[in-house]
């Protein structure tokens, strides 16, 4: 599938051993390695103060949120891979969002950065559910919250602590051929709308 449609695979944990970093940065390789120009961003390379209103006011959204905001622009899908904090997604990835929703450019409409992109949403966790309770929050906020189109397709890895091989792969075959088909879904979607936006 070698087009110019470009993903992104955002990780909403900063630990340095997290699951979800380590899935979303296989699924930057395992699209690269399929035609499908991809990049991996660490939340943790945008640190942001928590969302305030007033905060907003004087000083108008932090910088690393508009890099962040035009990280999102120079691709057309994006993947979010979340764990889950108490079945809900991590304050990181939350505020990032927030704060990127806050921000419009060159008169452009509200929460425009997420409604002319695809997106798609993942989880790891070593629990039987593979962090499957915190994307339906995730879900929630973006197609609710910012107008986000989301693929009906999530992918989760349960008992990721166990999930994956020396090469940084998944260990179970139809796992990888899953995420792989995930993917390749996003960048279709992606290619659809960017051509439904060139004809309006």
């Amino acid at each position: 599938m070698a087009h110019t449609t470009r993903l992104l695979f955002v990780a909403g944990a900063a630990r340095a051993g997290s699951y979800n970093k380590r899935l979303a940065r296989l699924g930057a390789e395992i699209a690269n390695a399929n035609g499908i120009h991809s990049a991996f961003a660490d939340l943790g390379d945008y640190p942001m103060p928590i969302y305030d209103g007033d905060l907003e006011a004087a000083e108008g959204p932090p910088e690393n949120a508009r890099k962040l905001k035009a990280l999102f622009e120079v691709h057309h899908g994006i993947f979010i891979i979340s764990p889950e904090y108490n079945a809900s997604i991590p304050p990181l990835l939350k505020n990032a969002l927030d704060w990127v929703s806050r921000i419009r450019d060159r008169d452009e409409p509200p929460l425009a950065v997420y409604k002319t992109r695809v997106f798609a949403i993942g989880s790891a966790s070593p629990g039987m559910y593979g962090g499957s309770r915190g994307l339906t929050v995730l879900r929630q906020t973006l197609e609710i919250g910012t107008g986000a189109l989301v693929l009906p397709d999530q992918f989760s890895v349960s008992r990721a602590d166990k999930a994956f091989a020396e090469n940084g792969h998944l260990s179970d075959k139809k796992s990888m051929e899953l995420y792989k088909s995930t993917i390749e879904k996003l960048a279709r979607a992606a290619l659809i709308m960017r051509g439904e936006f060139a004809r309006s």
